[in-house]
């Protein structure tokens, strides 16, 4: 394989898909989209069907992002016909022995600051409006009437084909070894030749440490291996897209969930189980233990959907030390571009994607991107302390 491309965007998942497609909105005529694996892995960050969408995070930055991130899934949707969003809304909740109404201070602060709407639910009205919670008394609760279920798989798809449909041009089961970034171009090794272009985008989640030395960074990428289980609900109505939300358990441990999507059962998780792994030591393997301690927690508090485990998928966590998205072009060398996911980017990937188009092609966004640059301690700083918290 050879020729000479204006971009090349080198990994086909959420954020490489979306960053094609919107280079296409913005112009580029020939572009090239590499990806290692075939179309549609589940070996990353990009697999299974759901992720959640929401306003309320950590941070006031995310969530002056989320009205450009809807508005990009409504284009996604439009152009391509296919619908990827599904309006849930979101519970974010905090029992009282961890925090209580004062965990959730941080997700209203952000909110706030965006000019969010959202609702302060008592224990009472939590347990009024969705019976199918069991918690203690003293547990408070917000919700978030926007929050949903973005498919994830489906996203990938529509991305793609919009991106095939433009003209951008799709190698699959081919790997990228090696980069030469000159001032004004790049090339591309590959296992099928090189490649020469005059821009270049990097969304290869987990397998950016292997790209690293070539585009002049060094910095740290923790790589966990995370796992979601879908479990067949012992009543599933109840826990249907219209009857029950999205939602985040603040307690020790973070657990989210979804309602019936996808799969004929409910799906739950514990972000940051914290089975740490290298590229090549991951396992892909279910843990039995992982799934009974969700069980266990479904049995606590959701008894309705505590039925029989259905099917139990791993993906991976691909982060810095402060867990914060990567967003920039390399320094020195505007015409290269790294997006990195951190472990939560599914909701935002198609607005990601087009920021980094907007990054190659005007050499600036109208979005505020600060908190993701590569200038940033937890990026420039080897002993910056590790924060995997507070993301769901």
């Amino acid at each position: 394989m050879s020729g000479t491309y204006s971009h090349v965007v080198i990994g086909a998942g959420a954020i490489g898909s979306a960053a094609s497609y919107w280079l296409t909105r913005r112009g580029a005529e020939r572009v090239l989209l590499l990806e290692q694996h075939d179309l549609g892995h589940a070996l990353g960050s990009s697999g299974d069907h759901s992720r959640i969408i929401r306003r309320s995070y950590h941070r006031a930055e995310y969530a002056r992002l989320t009205d450009a991130m809807f508005e990009a899934w409504e284009q996604v949707e439009r152009a391509s016909g296919l619908p990827v969003y599904t309006r849930t809304g979101g519970l974010d909740l905090a029992p009282p022995e961890h925090g209580g109404d004062a965990r959730l201070d941080v997700f209203r602060a952000a909110m706030d600051a965006a000019g969010h709407t959202y609702q302060d639910l008592t224990t009472d009205d939590l347990r009024a409006r969705y019976p199918q919670w069991r918690v203690p008394d003293g547990t408070a609760a917000l919700f978030q009437a926007d929050a949903g279920i973005i498919d994830i798989r489906r996203s990938v798809s529509a991305h793609t084909a919009l991106a095939l449909a433009a003209g951008v041009e799709l190698r699959t089961r081919t790997r990228v070894t090696g980069l030469d970034v000159r001032d004004s171009s790049v090339t591309v090794r590959t296992t099928g030749g090189d490649v020469e272009a005059g821009a270049l985008v990097v969304a290869t989640a987990s397998w950016l440490p292997e790209l690293m030395g070539d585009l002049g960074l060094d910095f740290r990428l923790t790589l966990s291996e995370e796992q979601v289980d879908y479990v067949a609900a012992r009543h599933l109505p109840s826990f249907t897209p219209d009857r029950f939300p999205i939602w985040v358990y603040h307690g020790a441990d973070v657990h989210y969930g979804f309602p019936v999507y996808g799969e004929a059962a409910v799906k739950i998780a514990r972000d940051m189980r914290g089975r740490f792994v290298t590229v090549d030591g991951r396992t892909h393997q279910p843990d039995p233990e992982e799934t009974a301690r969700s069980l266990r927690f479904l049995a606590e508090h959701l008894p309705d959907a505590a039925g029989a485990p259905l099917v139990a998928r791993t993906c991976v966590y691909d982060m810095p030390a402060d867990r914060e998205f990567v967003l920039d072009t390399v320094p020195g060398h505007p015409h290269v571009a790294v997006a990195n996911g951190a472990g939560h980017a599914g909701k935002f990937a198609s607005l990601l994607g087009s920021v980094l188009a907007d990054l190659l092609t005007a050499g600036t966004t109208t979005h505020d991107i600060d908190l993701f640059s590569l200038d940033r301690p937890a990026i420039t700083d080897p002993r910056f302390p590790t924060e995997f918290s507070l993301h769901a």
